[in-house]
């Protein structure tokens, strides 16, 4: 897979949640670091996805936020 996005993070799939529409993917990274993703039910299906698989979170933004406490 060749893709022009940098910030690609390999993790594990940790949760799946399923809506109507859409699912919400959980891939833990390391660290205690879980990053979350909204997909389509379609996309969910296409890519097999399934807790214990590994997957890749892409990241593709034109800005980055930064906050502190």
């Amino acid at each position: 897979m060749k893709i022009s996005a940098r910030n690609q993070l390999k993790g594990k799939i940790v949760a799946i949640q399923k809506g109507s529409v859409n699912a919400i993917v959980e891939i833990d990274i390391g660290g205690g670091n879980v990053i979350s993703s909204t997909i389509s039910l379609e996309s969910l299906k296409t890519l097999q996805l399934e807790v214990g698989k590994e997957a890749y979170a892409i990241i593709k933004a034109t800005s980055v936020m930064v906050g502190v406490e």
